[in-house]
């Protein structure tokens, strides 16, 4: 069993797994935490010595109004819990702030210094102790093209080799992955499943913005579209502890790209119940329609969720798996659909 979401490995399904005899890919519930709890992971960072953010974390609107006259803007709010990808906030100033103080305070709140450079998702796979990486990504959180509008779960992404030097992905590896697994073991709750890396890539050097305990929405759809590796064996490896003998993953040559189709009124209040139309036909382009939020009407496919599809495609170069996902959303309707037209845009940039 492969474990997605965040909440159950949160809640320890794992650990009931295997207490049952059962193989399962994840972390437990002790594991978890460090998606679980943001203020756990900043403090487990330190420990750690991963390179991060400067700090606090508050328990009353006082002293997080405090800890704003300390850190200026613009500055980050991240409620402390779970928040399907939507409980952080960058306030460019103080109104904002204030504003977005009472939806992310809970029992406990972190404020940190923002970081300019590059984000970067880095996904492994670990056993405990080996881990094998996948492609680096980067995903496109905003709503709106241009990183503008309000953070969402991802509205999609894409994988290309480039987004890392292979000196930074050494980097990586050694600064931020290893310690992580070494301080896990050594504080008696080794981690095992997929361990997500969100990065920030700054003059100065990585930066750890925030683990996830599982594969990323969006990035997994590139990921998949592109992997050449037989995944099941892989997998069966790391669920039964032992990827010392595993190959490292395999790849397509070229890229993947993701475009997230969401329903109107994401990422607030969204409209479900829409008819769905022209996957068959996106899919005869070569493209894969990965399903999110979709259900079964009487009379087809109809939206049920906030981001309802992921049309997914891949090329020998950037360029043309960008392409290729947007000509193929161009047939996929429903009312209200919106998408951002620039995905995997910064790389063509970089490049």
């Amino acid at each position: 069993t492969v474990v997605g979401p965040e909440a159950p490995l949160v809640a320890g399904v794992v650990d009931r797994f295997r207490a049952a005899g059962l193989a399962v890919v994840g972390p437990t519930a002790e594991a978890a935490q460090l998606e679980g709890s943001k203020a756990f992971s900043k403090d487990f960072m330190i420990r750690a010595g991963v390179p991060t953010a400067r700090y606090r974390v508050v328990e009353t609107m006082e002293a997080a109004r405090a800890a704003l006259d300390e850190f200026g803007f613009p500055v980050v709010l991240k409620a402390d819990g779970l928040a399907a990808g939507k409980g952080v906030v960058i306030a460019a100033d103080r109104a904002e702030a204030e504003e977005a103080l009472p939806r992310l305070m809970g029992s406990r709140l972190v404020i940190e210094e923002f970081l300019a450079g590059e984000e970067v998702s880095y996904i492994v796979l670990s056993d405990g102790r080996n881990f094998i990486p996948f492609a680096p990504t980067q995903d496109h959180k905003n709503i709106f093209d241009g990183d503008k509008g309000p953070n969402t779960g991802g509205m999609g992404a894409y994988r290309d080799d480039r987004i890392l030097t292979a000196e930074q992905a050494a980097a990586v590896d050694s600064q931020v992955i290893a310690p992580v697994l070494a301080q896990m073991a050594a504080e008696g709750r080794p981690f095992t499943g997929f361990l997500y890396a969100g990065l920030m890539m700054t003059p100065t050097g990585v930066r750890v913005l925030e683990f996830n305990v599982r594969m990323g929405d969006p990035e997994t759809q590139p990921l998949m579209h592109g992997l050449q590796s037989d995944l099941a064996q892989i997998l069966l490896a790391a669920a039964h502890g032992d990827l010392s003998g595993a190959a490292r993953f395999e790849w397509a040559g070229g890229s993947s790209v993701c475009v997230v189709l969401a329903a109107q009124g994401y990422p607030g209040t969204v409209r479900t119940g829409d008819m769905i139309r022209g996957i068959e036909a996106a899919d005869a382009l070569g493209a894969t329609v990965f399903h999110a939020g979709t259900a079964e009407g009487p009379d087809g496919l109809l939206t049920a969720g906030g981001r309802v599809l992921g049309v997914t495609a891949s090329g020998p170069d950037l360029a043309q798996a960008i392409q290729s996902a947007y000509d193929a959303a161009k047939w996929v309707r429903f009312a209200g659909m919106q998408y951002r037209t620039d995905i995997g845009a910064k790389g063509l940039r970089r490049y």
